[in-house]
């Protein structure tokens, strides 16, 4: 992860200054943003598709959403680990294009040619559904796998790239990164809206072949872009995988077990500098981690237990079995983490209900505005965006100015472990307000025996708002937490764990589903989840089991794993915040 400052065509330092910076980035950002206007025009609408143009039903359109969100969230590790040790960031972002291209390509295909798709029924009807045949659904899977394959080369690697574009060594390339950020999560945001208001809206109401071939177009666009400005970039080589330092660390400390960690006057450690040269990033020279007390097992890959252990250089002669304290304490700052992860796995499986089942409670519910206007499901998607945004708000420019004057400059900012701990509850309280108000919009479809309730698609807000809180105080402070905790040469491996998280959400949601469907049906008795018509289901209990896992989940957080947080990793976040306030407080 230790990446060389030089591009892989030029390495002259003349052709450096010349590489890089705003003329670099927005070719970047114009990738970055039609990207970003693609796959979230297939994301947000995925489960309506399938379950309107493939007549699958409610439980088997989530398993299938679940799979491919599973399997989209997890491939980015595998990119992030090649793109760092073989291919480096430029040629996975390429190749992740190309694939999401050609997954766009085959989404077109069969939203615009009637026979891959079984025989449409009417909307909102108990016909008799065809189920898509083996040839129907492989163009389907085909095309969710290559989206699949892209959008996991492309999570890692997008942002990561365009810092590589900044000279960080001085105070103008930390401005404009921090300016790129800003500009990325405000594209991001555009893309977003453009995504669930008329992609959605076209795909829903006037035709999914337009609908998908313009997110395919948008895919052209991107790579077309991305291309052009490849002359401009900073290309940094790859220099190898953490991963593999971090299996050496395990490995060594197996093989050095029979060492007594508690004769520490009696040990020797590894502990060479770490390499300074100038071609070598500048936040890499000062990255040395502090030596900790905890998991002093891992400690024992750094003992020298023999002399013929180093050369005469005092370099470790095989790095499987001794390795520096340095790659020590980075597996630490891992394993540290790894308990507070676990808990944000279950937040994520409430978070991810918004945009299976939510979406399919918004189809069979009153969306009418008027006596034309219909309001896509998908529209919904919109509600978690607006509640994040206007939390942020309230935080930043309310909050905080707040408590800044109460406490004179002590305490502004929400600590990891507090955040963490709302995100927990708010995880709880969207479940047990999903239940509730699927109870009402059933009762309300089975008074009037019809397929789509009288209750209005407003009734939903709720639960899809507190979705967006979900995300605010989980999954930001958990991606904050392994992108600032873990040490430098890690944090591409971060977010790519991030990732995997959801992906892990996905997978334990299709197990869960699993579960209840075969208990429920158990003796003849009514299942809780399937079939076409969520009036027939009990959703609610759904919901209301994972708000129990939630729960657990609680007590889990609160006794045990926000303890791993050690004082020193949360006076590191306060003091960053401190920092942060006075940077900000000094621009005003």
């Amino acid at each position: 992860m230790n990446e060389n400052h030089s591009s892989e065509i030029h390495d002259s330092s003349s052709t450096k200054r010349k590489r890089g910076g705003w003329k670099s980035v927005k070719y970047i950002l114009g990738n970055e943003t039609f990207e970003k206007l693609a796959s979230m025009s297939l994301i947000a609408n995925l489960i309506v598709y399938m379950h309107t143009q493939y007549n699958m039903d409610t439980t088997f359109s989530v398993e299938v959403f679940n799979i491919w969100s599973g399997f989209t969230n997890f491939l980015p590790l595998v990119a992030a680990y090649l793109a760092d040790a073989y291919t480096g960031k430029f040629y996975m972002l390429i190749f992740g294009s190309i694939a999401s291209f050609l997954g766009m390509g085959f989404m077109s295909l069969g939203a615009g040619v009637p026979s891959l798709r079984p025989p449409p029924c009417p909307p909102l009807s108990d016909c008799v559904q065809m189920n898509p045949t083996n040839t129907q659904l492989a163009v389907l899977y085909v095309g969710l796998g290559f989206f699949a394959i892209g959008s996991g080369c492309l999570r890692p690697c997008n942002i990561a790239f365009g810092a590589d574009q900044f000279d960080i060594k001085t105070e103008k390339g930390r401005a404009q990164l921090e300016s790129f950020c800003n500009w990325w999560y405000f594209l991001f945001t555009i893309a977003l809206l453009v995504a669930l208001t008329l992609v959605v809206y076209i795909q829903t109401n006037i035709s999914w072949f337009l609908g998908y071939i313009i997110p395919t177009v948008c895919f052209a666009f991107s790579l077309t872009i991305f291309l052009i400005g490849q002359g401009t970039y900073v290309r940094l080589k790859p220099k190898g995988s953490v991963l593999c330092d971090l299996f050496k660390v395990v490995l060594a400390a197996i093989r050095k077990h029979h060492v007594d960690m508690k004769k520490d006057s009696e040990l020797s450690f590894y502990d060479p500098p770490l390499p300074s040269n100038e071609t070598e990033e500048s936040r890499h020279a000062n990255l040395k981690l502090a030596h900790t007390n905890r998991f002093r097992f891992f400690e024992k890959a750094a003992v020298i237990t023999n002399q013929t252990e180093i050369d005469n250089n005092g370099k470790s002669i095989d790095s499987w079995r001794l390795c520096s304290l340095q790659q020590v304490e980075e597996l630490k700052s891992i394993v540290t983490t790894l308990p507070v992860w676990l808990a944000g796995i279950i937040c994520f499986l409430s978070m991810g209900q918004a945009n299976s089942y939510g979406v399919l409670q918004a189809l069979q519910t009153d969306k009418s505005i008027g006596k034309s206007f219909k309001i896509p499901p998908a529209w919904m998607g919109l509600v978690p965006m607006i509640s994040l945004s206007l939390w942020i708000l309230l935080y930043e420019k309310i909050y905080i100015p707040c408590t800044k004057k109460n406490t004179l400059k002590k305490g502004k900012r929400l600590s990891i472990v507090q955040r963490l701990t709302i995100g927990i509850i708010c995880s709880i309280a969207c479940m047990v307000v999903a239940g509730l108000i699927e109870v009402r919009r059933r009762d309300n479809a089975l008074k009037t025996k019809s397929l789509e309730s009288p209750t209005r698609i407003w009734w939903l807000i709720p639960q899809f708002a507190l979705s967006g809180l979900v995300e605010v105080f989980a999954a930001i402070p958990m991606m904050e937490l392994l992108t600032s905790y873990w040490p430098e040469s890690m944090k591409t491996l971060g977010g790519a764990v991030f990732f995997l998280s959801l992906s892990i959400a996905s997978s334990l949601s299709n197990i869960l589903i699993k579960i209840i469907v075969g208990l429920t049906k158990r003796n003849g008795g009514t299942p809780w989840l399937g079939g076409n018509d969520l009036n027939k289901n009990k959703l609610e209990y759904y919901y209301y089991t994972i708000a129990v896992l939630g729960g657990l989940n609680l007590l889990y957080f609160l006794f045990f794993a926000r303890f791993f947080l050690s004082s020193e990793v949360l006076q590191r976040q306060k003091s960053q915040s401190e920092e942060k306030d006075e940077e900000n407080e000094y621009r005003q």
